[in-house]
């Protein structure tokens, strides 16, 4: 699937081709805080298959529970995630930031990952009053 992306801004923006059926939500304590949110949605685009059409990301290296360093990109103007990938050579694996994609009302994830670091809370999401 062709998808666009951009940060709130408006400053970074790209294109990529994803499997729509390959999209997550990660529970992580590490998406928990750096998304500010209970857990990160995530699609996954080949390196090759993201073109970045405008603006320059800013990168912050983690270290994941692994050991391994973890890239996560952002829009340096409004702070928007991007996406993640390793700090392996190409070819690389891009963990894009549903909320940054345009087509994001139609990628509902297929999988949870790190569920046990889930808020108690989220399977009581639904029944919660809407304002």
């Amino acid at each position: 699937m062709k998808i666009d992306g951009t940060c709130h801004c408006g400053n970074i923006t790209y294109t990529a081709e994803i499997d729509p059926e390959q999209v997550i939500l990660c529970h992580c304590t590490d998406c928990q805080t750096l998304s500010g949110c209970a857990f990160r949605t995530v699609a996954f685009a080949d390196e090759a298959k993201f073109e970045q059409l405008s603006g320059e990301m800013s990168v912050y290296l983690k270290t994941a529970e692994s050991g391994n360093l973890r890239e996560q990109t952002f829009c340096p103007t409004c702070g928007s995630p991007i996406y993640s990938t390793s700090t392996d050579p190409a070819p690389r694996t891009l963990g894009l930031r549903v909320g940054a994609i345009i087509q994001r009302d139609q990628l509902k994830p297929k999988s949870q990952y790190w569920a046990r670091s889930a808020q108690g809370w989220i399977g009581d999401a639904a029944s919660l009053p809407e304002k």
